[in-house]
This record gives structure tokens, C-alpha cells and sequence, in this order.
């Protein structure tokens, strides 16, 4: 601990910004949701590719894909940068270096380590964007930690006795933990082709989500807490019910 008087020093901060497993500086600094322990994004990974725990206190992350319980923490990358002076400047050499040098035949090996840290992930999952016309806005929010879920309609009777909300095609998407309910409701209406004036209720556990909560508030306050919740995380939307 730093004494009384004195200017701080980096290594004051040493244990809260050097990873258990390399003892170096947290480089993309990734958390394991279920017990918030923090790694380099490549030690975690490459440590899940033989154990499903938590190497710092033993849980265990996920029975069979430990890889979709980690989350980037930009804020904590920031913070570290500008703690320790040149170690932005000496990353940024480092991935110059391996993008110039490796070979073009690492292509799909590329593909394949993007999956495994925090993947987009393709095929069954949906990005979450519209039809695909909007090409430049592509890359909006994928620096931010992103959160898989399940998006499932519950048939029950809603608006003037209306049923006309259906399944989606496809039901997952990955997208911003930051993600808030009123732009999953504006997802639904786009999907679904419903009118502007069509409110829908999303619930989680059976319980209405408010149009400001994010995903990450949904998942850590209400999805996480119910021990026999797998992952992804599933939501239910349905027509909205006027309890009058």
C-alpha cells in the first residue's frame, strides 16, 4: 500500500492489473462472468481449451463452453494504458508486427481465435442489425463486451385480443451487453413487420423488463441469479397486455 504522502506507483496497482496466469499486464482484459475474476484475453482462452474452471478459485465457468461466459472489460484496458506509460504504443508494434509477418494460408486460423475470444458469432445467431442495407454502420458497438441470448415469443393474447406476433427465424442473436429493452422491442417490430404503434412486452423469468434496462443489468440481476439458467440468456416478448 502506498505510503502516507507519497505520489502512488504503478506497482501500487500491481494486483489489480497483472493476470494470475502470465503475471504480465492484463492485455485485453476478459472476465469470467460467473465468479468475476480477470485474465488476458489469450491466457483465459488458451486455458479453457483444457479445463472448464476458473483457474484463480476453482468454479466451474460452464459444464461444456466455458469460452460464452467471458467479457471484455474496455474499461479496465483503458485504465491500465494509461497507467503504464509506452504499453498501448508497445501492443500496437507487437500486432503491426504478427499482422504483417504471418502467413496468408492463417486466414481460417484468424477466423477461428476471433470465434473462440468473444466471438460474432454466424450461421443460427442473427448480428442483431436490420436487413443489411445499412453496410456503414457494420462495426457499431462491436468493441463493446457482447452477450448471446435467445429470443422466444410467448403466445399469449395481447392488444384487443390479438395474436399476431410470431417466432422469429431466427431466435439468437449476439449483440451489445449494453444493448438496452427498447431497442430489442424496435428489433422485434422490425423483424416481425408489426406497425409502429404495436407495443410489446419483453419479460425475463416471467417478469416485465423495463425499456431502459441493458442486458448486461437484465443478465447479472435477474438471468444469473436462477442457478438452473443455462446460457444463453432467454428472453420472451409478447403483444402487450393492458392490465387497465
Amino acid at each position: 500500500m502506498a505510503a502516507a504522502g507519497r505520489k502512488p506507483l504503478v506497482k501500487d496497482f500491481n494486483h489489480f492489473i497483472t493476470c494470475y496466469l502470465c503475471r504480465g499486464y492484463l492485455i485485453k482484459p476478459t472476465t469470467v462472468t460467473e465468479c468475476l475474476h480477470t485474465f488476458c484475453k489469450s491466457c483465459i482462452v488458451q486455458h479453457f481449451e483444457d479445463s472448464n474452471d476458473c483457474p484463480r478459485c476453482g468454479i466451474q465457468v460452464h459444464e461444456t463452453n466455458p469460452l460464452e461466459m467471458l467479457r471484455l472489460d474496455n474499461t479496465l484496458e483503458e485504465i491500465i494504458f494509461k497507467l503504464v506509460p509506452g504499453l498501448r504504443e508497445k501492443e500496437q508494434q507487437e500486432l503491426d508486427f504478427w499482422k504483417k509477418n504471418q502467413p496468408r494460408e492463417n486466414g481460417q486460423e484468424n477466423a477461428r481465435r476471433q470465434r473462440i475470444g468473444l466471438p460474432d458469432v454466424r450461421g443460427d445467431y442473427d448480428d442483431g442489425g436490420g436487413d443489411g442495407d445499412d453496410g456503414g454502420d457494420e462495426d457499431c458497438h462491436r468493441s463493446d463486451p457482447q452477450i448471446a441470448i435467445c429470443l422466444d415469443c410467448l403466445r399469449n393474447t395481447g392488444q384487443s385480443g390479438e395474436t399476431s406476433v410470431t417466432d422469429l427465424m431466427k431466435r439468437f442473436i449476439r449483440c451489445s451487453s449494453r444493448v438496452t429493452v427498447g431497442t430489442i422491442k424496435k428489433f422485434l417490430s422490425l423483424k416481425l413487420k408489426l406497425p409502429s404503434s404495436y407495443e410489446l412486452d419483453v419479460l425475463c423469468n416471467g417478469e416485465i423488463m423495463g425499456r431502459d434496462h441493458t442486458l448486461e443489468f437484465i443478465y447479472m440481476t435477474r438471468w444469473r441469479l436462477h442457478g438452473e439458467n443455462t446460457y444463453p440468456m432467454v428472453l420472451e416478448y409478447r403483444p402487450r397486455i393492458d392490465f387497465g
